[in-house]
């Protein structure tokens, strides 16, 4: 008997395991981007003597590029060689087709009941799949490439339960942004967070992504769902991997928050604390330079496909700025397909390289002095597009398209109507 955490590590050992506990556990992926895995490697190589020299498993270790691709620095591009010196070495197919909270899925690495660990701290996302997935520094990646293993405390649960229907113009960020204005910024450090409810029930897999990768907003170790059928028709084609189909069984919660979604209207976290958040109309007197479509939250292609239907025919502001980046290969490709990406370029944006791009404020929409972004990122802190005097504000893709179109924070009700 346990929360979802609880039966995952259950599993993986062969006992029951609670709360609380402390265990090492093998672990199925392993996974670094371009800008952790020259620490995680050095880390590495100082086990040599453990590892005999070679990662644990080549084809459960992943090298992702995507934080700063094309490279955008000689700085970057010389790390970016290291690490394709060093995957050789390994013989660890370095994937370069997105963002890594996007690709790993894609790919059918993640699986319910796996365990999975990534230096970046959204790794968190792949619990929508019902694996348990957290973020670790890159010394802890090290160690896992080395010994396929991992230490963890069993954290206790934080259950958030969404019921009602969603209202139109309201989307899974919006209530993500209430999810965390209600546990805090800190309210759920070292805890799983747990989400359930007849809102969850009927939400897809993407929707699922864009909660479990914020659980980390809120100090969580792993946002999880219970995997269903919706969780086996995404998979399907994607692996042909057994997995189980876990579930909380009398779990025992630290906390239970309640929210009725179908009350919720457009929702902005304003700078610079995720947490700041107010609904739409409080704030639609901001002027915004640059709007960002994009990122591991929001890059999917539904996200896509609400924005698109925004701005058909019509044109970005002139004195605001849109940059569009589909999270994954595949997502750009579809889009191209249902001809999202032509509808994103006739209306004046520009349309970049699947990664990271602007979310970290590396390239491809860097802010300069005192400049507003409205973005569908999971952060606003402050400096983490550019400029530290340059503001962040946070919103869903259907909020960050109106918004590209009238040049100042907009419900995007407006234009649903």
């Amino acid at each position: 008997m346990g929360t979802l955490a609880e039966e995952i590590f259950s599993y993986k050992l062969g006992r029951p395991v609670e709360q609380g506990e402390t265990v090492v556990v093998e672990v199925d992926h392993v996974m670094s981007h371009d800008t952790t895995s020259p620490l995680a490697i050095q880390a590495f190589r100082k086990l040599a003597g453990v590892s005999g020299g070679r990662v644990f498993n080549a084809e459960r270790a992943h090298v992702v590029f995507d934080h700063i691709i094309p490279a955008s620095t000689v700085a970057a591009a010389t790390l970016q060689r290291d690490i394709r010196s060093f995957a050789r070495e390994q013989d660890i197919t370095i994937l370069q087709e997105g963002i890594c909270h996007q690709v790993m899925p894609e790919k059918g690495f993640v699986v319910p009941g796996a365990i999975i660990v990534g230096a970046d701290s959204h790794t968190c996302t792949y619990g929508a799949l019902g694996a348990f997935a957290t973020g670790m520094g890159s010394t802890d990646i090290g160690v896992a490439y080395a010994t396929g293993r991992s230490w963890f405390r069993v954290p206790s649960t934080i259950n958030v339960r969404l019921m009602g229907e969603l209202q139109p113009g309201v989307y899974a960020k919006d209530v993500t942004l209430e999810m965390v204005r209600q546990v805090g910024v800190d309210g759920a450090n070292y805890r799983a967070i747990e989400y359930t409810g007849d809102l969850v029930e009927r939400m897809s897999v993407s929707e699922r992504f864009t909660f479990c990768n914020m659980a980390i907003e809120m100090g969580g170790k792993a946002g999880l769902v219970a995997p269903d059928e919706t969780t086996r028709e995404w998979l399907r084609g994607r692996t042909d991997q057994e997995y189980p189909m876990l579930a909380p069984h009398n779990p025992r919660y630290e906390r239970v928050f309640e929210i009725d979604a179908s009350r919720l209207e457009p929702q902005i976290a304003c700078p610079p604390d995720v947490n700041n958040v107010v609904p739409v109309g409080e704030v639609e007197h901001v002027k915004i330079d640059q709007v960002f479509l994009g990122t591991c939250t929001n890059g999917r292609l539904d996200d896509l496909a609400i924005a698109a239907s925004i701005l058909q025919g019509r044109t970005v502001h002139p004195e605001t700025r849109m940059v569009v980046i589909p999270a994954s290969r595949e997502v750009y490709r579809e889009a191209l397909r249902l001809g999202y990406i032509d509808t994103f370029v006739q209306a004046g944006a520009s349309v970049g390289t699947p990664g990271c791009g602007p979310c970290i404020g590396r390239h491809f929409g860097v802010l300069a002095p005192g400049e507003r972004a409205l973005t569908t990122m999971n952060r606003n802190f402050t400096g983490r597009m550019g400029d530290p005097t340059a503001e962040i504000y946070l919103g869903s893709p259907a909020t960050v398209a109106a918004t590209a179109l009238t040049g100042h924070i907009t419900d995007p009700r407006e234009f649903l109507s």
